[in-house]
């Protein structure tokens, strides 16, 4: 994957990296998101050294928001 704005190759090289409490670790479709860096860095938890998608905390905080208000189609 090419470096842009947006991702970041190696997700490795940032720390911080977490899974929700919601997570039991048997499911197949876990995200880990790092706290402590200027944008939401977001990484698929079974490819740790994948790419990261980048957010504004503007953009992640809307994620959220839809998410918890069920406004999110899974396959859309």
């Amino acid at each position: 994957m090419a470096h842009s704005e947006r991702t970041i190759p190696n997700s490795s090289a940032l720390t911080g990296w977490y899974k929700s409490g919601y997570s039991d670790g048997h499911q197949a479709e876990c995200l880990e998101v790092a706290r402590g860096h200027t944008h939401v860095p977001v990484r698929d938890s079974k490819a740790v050294t994948g790419p990261a998608v980048l957010f504004s905390l503007d953009g992640w905080t809307a994620f959220l928001t839809a998410v918890k208000k069920g406004q999110l189609v899974h396959g859309q």
